[in-house]
């Protein structure tokens, strides 16, 4: 597809599945990276689910020169981003989220933008970009997209275990008139969806695991107007194809800037509350 049949297919259903967004090689070299990363490994923490499933997620704002860097630097992923948009963007955040055999919870149908509007950012020119590093389908908890619900504007949002998801009588009801898709992919497919997209994933009861790396974008006229735990319009330098194999299996680098989840300043919130799957 072009980017303009992709921009239309991202207005009309809030979403867009690209399968081979990272060859092979990339998609292989990214997934040994990270779990060979003790830095990364090392900064995650849980978010417990309603049943007491935990998943597990790493996050960070800046994008260093490290292989995760380059990829959220990435032209096949920015220039898109920027068509979808409207504009120039910047980097919002990343993260990868670990979710393990047997073990990973479930996430609360949600928006991103349910999270994001109490940081200061006015408007939800806002989106992300899921790379699946494993093979993601129902059995170990793919994620779940509601077609078109990013048109339904930002819902109320509220606590949920430890998570913060949408309000449950307005979900249902958009469950009632809306298509549900579940996005399995293959490893490399990317999946970019607008912060107002509602989505969840069930718990990973299979044995296989599913890792994923998510890469979440602000449009530069969105500056926050006030300081949160996500920065303010920083300029992005973009990063040719070939960087993320250049960059070779060069883990996060020590001085990189994790969230400690004691620090989401996001209102109502207690642990991770920037939009996950």
């Amino acid at each position: 597809m072009s980017y303009e049949t992709e921009t239309r297919q991202f207005e009309q259903d809030g979403f867009v599945l690209i399968p081979g967004l990272l060859t092979s090689d990339e998609t292989t070299l990214v997934l040994e990276t990270a779990k060979a990363d003790h830095n990364l490994l090392s900064h995650a923490f849980g978010v417990m689910d309603t049943t007491g499933r935990k998943s597990k997620l790493s996050l960070w704002n800046h994008p260093g020169d490290d292989l995760f860097g380059m990829v959220s630097r990435s032209q096949r992923i920015v220039d898109r981003m920027e068509a979808f948009l409207g504009g120039e963007v910047y980097h919002y955040h990343s993260k990868m989220m670990l979710k393990e055999p047997r073990v990973g919870g479930a996430w609360e149908w949600h928006q991103d933008y349910g999270y994001w509007y109490q940081n200061g950012c006015l408007f939800p020119y806002m989106a992300s970009c899921l790379i699946a590093l494993d093979r993601a389908n129902r059995d170990n908890g793919c994620l779940q997209v509601l077609k078109g619900s990013h048109l339904l504007g930002r819902i109320e949002h509220g606590r949920f275990g430890e998570q913060t998801g949408a309000d449950p009588e307005r979900v249902n009801a958009a469950l009632e008139r809306l298509e549900l898709i579940y996005c399995e992919m293959e490893p490399g497919t990317g999946l970019f969806f607008h912060s107002n997209l509602l989505h969840a994933s069930s718990a990973n009861t299979s044995e296989r695991s599913r890792w994923s790396l998510i890469c979440c974008y602000n449009a530069a006229r969105n500056n926050p107007y006030k300081d949160s735990h996500h920065p303010r319009y920083t300029p992005l330098s973009k990063a040719g194809d070939e960087a993320i194999l250049a960059a070779g299996g060069k883990p996060t680098a020590a001085s990189l800037s994790f969230l400690d989840p004691d620090k989401d300043q996001t209102t109502g919130a207690t642990s991770e509350s920037t939009g996950t799957d």
